[in-house]
């Protein structure tokens, strides 16, 4: 589903117009990005959280050569239990 998609549908389930619909989903986006380090609940959906990955080895594929990857910080989406019972009943 794209995002016109979403807008459009969640527009005539709410009885709000096009723009409002866009705008809403525009300052969840922000909402979520800026409260991501602390957790992030989009309840029935999932959690956005803040994970650190620790440093390993890796491989370069076009050469072979051995490398290091450092540590870094990653923004994770956590599913929820009944979000994916949901998708996996319906597929």
């Amino acid at each position: 589903m794209t995002k016109s998609q979403a807008v459009a549908a969640l527009a005539e389930k709410t009885g709000l117009t096009k723009a409002q619909a866009s705008q809403f989903l525009n300052d969840l986006a922000e909402l979520a990005c800026a409260n991501a380090g602390e957790g992030f609940v989009l309840p029935g959906l999932g959690k956005l959280v803040l994970v650190d990955r620790k440093a390993r080895m890796g491989r370069n594929p076009a050469t072979g050569e051995t490398i290091h990857i450092p540590a870094k910080k990653v923004v994770k989406f956590r599913i929820s239990k009944a979000c994916k019972e949901a998708v996996l009943a319906s597929g």
